[in-house]
């Protein structure tokens, strides 16, 4: 019989910060810039003599990230030099910080954090031109934040989660776009598995992760071929060390053994001052701006108007989007209202983007009208669809539109029963099968006497004129 062993994850996430220059120089920070070694510097080049400079928004965006996760940000901070070898780093150290943080503490999704801090990046090396590699400076000293989190996530679906939960708070922060494809964002996984959940088994990191997805793959890859090892009795064959994920083969692969703290001798810049934080920024003023953070507003929008939680989050993963509807919802002010548009917003008008990139957001004027027009029966909801598919392209009234393509909902009753008598005749079969005992044969007469009035009919009316004279 199988032991049952308990997953433990601990998640190191990098994120770029999009200030207007590097770290520690002037050097533009720009990560659409294709050509190679353009945005460079003796500064960040690592040239004898160049002194460092500290950017000081960079600072400030790592202090909204600590004060956005409810933690403490420190009083005194400073940099520490992170020594390794590696022709990405063009001084044989990485400016980083060790001893002192910025931020210490707090939580997101029910996840404790360790500590966030600042660094340079490195550059980018390009190993796809056979037997050698290039090297591209653009990136080296960028501005890095780096968020720890305790070792308390015990599934992949959580730790998922949470990276996507600080993907759209450093977006909310305005601090990072913290786009996977574009590198801005990196995760690097730390797992391990014990038959003891308040024991830690060995830790593997796991890195070359492009995607929230391909991380929930890799911590569930590595639980299986952690736990077939221990089932196995090759424990011993689970070691400390990096390895890597094959997008491709969907499994991780050895790359080399862990190094440790003491492996890369950090020791303080001596070529930046220590940074005191409360003389430099108002930290309470700074807490007193912050924006509304995400968790806020879907408590906000499940609260004020009890929308589908799969709503709300359409709402929070497009800040403008979310804007948008609340202003519909504050002219239609009714929740059954608010509930029908937040429908057509997410059903509809998205499904319209995602076909069409010149769809746009219409006036929200126009769009609460459509949506009034289909409380009060104006038009039907197939005739809504087709309006809208209208309204995204050329804004203009509904109601105007509507009148102009024959889609206001026709309430004459004499002149539907003539259209309905006319579909009646002509599917004989259908009526045969509805009076035989299938009631939902109905439906299908429904649906051409709709298609004859081209949406116009109103459906309700429709079936019970079909019942009238189908006795």
């Amino acid at each position: 019989m199988s032991k049952q062993y308990y997953t433990t994850i601990g998640l190191e996430i990098h994120a770029e910060l999009n200030t207007n220059s590097k770290m520690f120089c002037g050097c533009k920070n720009d990560p659409d810039e294709i050509k190679p070694n353009v945005n460079i510097c003796p500064v960040c080049m690592a040239h004898p003599g160049t002194l460092p400079v500290i950017n000081k928004k960079a600072v400030e965006s790592v202090i909204k990230v600590g004060l956005a996760l409810g933690a403490n940000i420190a009083d005194f901070t400073e940099f520490d030099r992170k020594n390794y070898f590696y022709p990405d780093i063009p001084k044989a150290y990485q400016i980083s910080q060790y001893k002192y943080p910025i931020v210490k503490g707090g939580s997101l999704k029910g996840v404790d954090i360790t500590r966030v801090h600042l660094e340079e990046d490195t550059a980018t090396s390009k190993h796809d031109r056979g037997d050698y590699s290039l090297v591209d400076f653009n990136r080296a000293g960028v501005p890095l934040m780096e968020l720890v989190t305790e070792p308390v996530i015990h599934s992949a679906k959580e730790a998922g989660d949470f990276g996507r939960e600080l993907q759209i708070l450093l977006r909310y922060l305005g601090v990072s776009e913290a786009n996977m494809e574009k590198g801005q964002m990196r995760v690097e996984l730390n797992i391990s598995i014990s038959e003891d959940p308040k024991v830690f088994g060995t830790k593997v990191e796991v890195k070359n992760i492009n995607s929230f997805r391909a991380m929930e793959r890799a911590a569930l890859y590595e639980t299986k071929r952690m736990t077939e090892l221990l089932e196995e009795g090759r424990g011993d064959e689970i070691v400390q060390e990096t390895r890597g994920w094959d997008e491709n083969k969907q499994s991780t692969f050895s790359q080399r053994s862990k190094e440790n703290a003491n492996d890369y001798r950090y020791f303080p810049d001596p070529d930046l001052p220590k940074l005191f934080l409360n003389k430099i920024f108002d930290i309470e003023k700074m807490r007193s701006e912050l924006p509304e953070l995400p968790e806020t507003r879907r408590n906000r929008y499940r609260n004020n108007y009890g929308i589908k939680d799969e709503d709300i989050e359409s709402y929070i993963l497009d800040e403008k989007l979310g804007t948008w509807f609340e202003e519909v919802a504050n002219i239609l002010k009714n929740k059954d209202l608010i509930k029908t548009a937040s429908n057509y917003i997410t059903s509809d008008y998205l499904g319209l983007k995602k076909i069409n990139s010149e769809v746009q957001l219409p006036h929200v004027k126009n769009f609460a009208e459509l949506i009034n027009m289909v409380s009060e029966d104006k038009v039907s909801s197939r005739g809504a669809k087709d309006i809208l598919a209208f309204i995204v392209l050329k804004d203009e009234s509904p109601l105007k539109i509507a009148t102009e393509k024959g889609l206001i909902q026709n309430h004459d009753e004499g002149a539907l029963k003539e259209i309905v008598q006319k579909v009646i005749d002509a599917n004989p079969a259908v009526v045969e099968t509805y009076k035989g005992g299938k009631e939902n044969a109905i439906m299908s007469l429904v649906g051409q006497v709709m298609k004859e009035s081209k949406g116009s009919a109103n459906p309700q009316m429709v079936q019970k004129l079909l019942k009238e004279l189908l006795k």
